[in-house]
């Protein structure tokens, strides 16, 4: 199994059984340990590029407060929340905004979890702002993890995606990997895919990889190894990781979404990389850990969007 993947180190707890007192909330505002980040769309503010910037509670403004989204508490007994931002002209000054694929290796296993959860109820936000029964604007419920109708009462909660992503690997114990066509050249992944309504996950990985390469997965578990899963809140999929074996190698890419796609053994890979004509994905990806438990250790260099 997957144990290094950097998104999944939460050791935060997420304390859901308070979500909905109010009162506990109010006094964690005047408890001078509570400490918000500041969140946007798949950033936060960082005051260097280890450490997130964290503002006790005690020092916004009470007006802002209501808006934010409780994360959980940290084994101190800290209460963490996140302020949600919409630019970096939001953020405040001596800290810049940083991405989550930029600096989701580098920051701490309490920090990961923080900024991991706090994106993702930023986007979801973002998207869930109308009543889908009458179209009234939506309030924000439960410290941020609900919003509500105030006209028919209705409540949305915050969605997850489950998607599929897949190392396929021959039976001379090769790997493929392929290139998406809005990717520059170079750059070169495993396969992924959302899994459809109705469908399991190991169907999506046989279809995903049929549907994109022609390669097809064989009938039996066997053929299947779960690894290990993800959150990845742009905006909101959980990578369900697979490593997949195949009897066939003749690839037939779909050109919609994958331009070109190539079988690699370890030594070509290797050198590949070395001499920078393959470019794989950062290390906190899924992608870039399925292919390092093929290959047998870290490779360098990676590219990130």
């Amino acid at each position: 199994m997957l144990d290094d993947l950097l998104l999944s180190r939460s050791v935060v707890d997420r304390a859901a059984h308070l979500r909905t007192d109010a009162g506990w909330h109010r006094d964690r505002m005047l408890d001078p340990s509570t400490r918000v980040l500041w969140a946007g769309r798949d950033a936060a503010a960082m005051v260097d590029e280890e450490r997130l910037l964290l503002t006790p509670g005690t020092a916004l403004d009470p007006q802002v407060v209501r808006d934010l989204s409780f994360l959980g508490i940290g084994a101190d007994g800290r209460a963490y929340y996140a302020m949600h931002i919409d630019a970096a002209a939001d953020t405040p000054e001596d800290a810049q905004l940083r991405s989550l694929r930029e600096v989701g290796s580098r920051i701490s296993d309490l920090e990961a979890g923080l900024m991991v959860a706090a994106v993702a109820l930023h986007n979801w936000r973002v998207s869930t702002r109308f009543c889908p029964e009458c179209g009234s604007a939506l309030e924000i419920a439960s410290a941020g993890w609900a919003m509500r109708c105030p006209v028919d009462g209705r409540e949305e909660f915050p969605r997850t995606d489950p998607a599929v992503i897949v190392l396929v690997i021959d039976r001379d114990d090769r790997a493929m990997l392929g290139r998406q066509v809005r990717w520059d050249l170079g750059r070169f992944s495993t396969f992924a895919g959302f899994v459809e309504a109705g469908e399991s996950a190991e169907a999506a990985v046989r279809r995903e990889v049929f549907e994109e390469t022609g390669i097809r997965i064989g009938p039996d578990p066997d053929d299947l190894l779960f690894l290990g899963s993800q959150p990845w809140p742009f905006p909101r999929s959980l990578m369900l990781g697979y490593h997949a074996w195949t009897d066939h190698t003749d690839i037939s890419v779909d050109q919609d979404e994958i331009a070109e796609a190539y079988w690699f053994s370890r030594a070509e890979l290797a050198d590949a990389v070395a001499a920078g004509r393959v470019l794989l994905p950062p290390s906190v990806s899924v992608s870039r850990r399925l292919i390092e438990r093929w290959f047998g250790a870290p490779l360098p260099g990676g590219w990130g969007r």
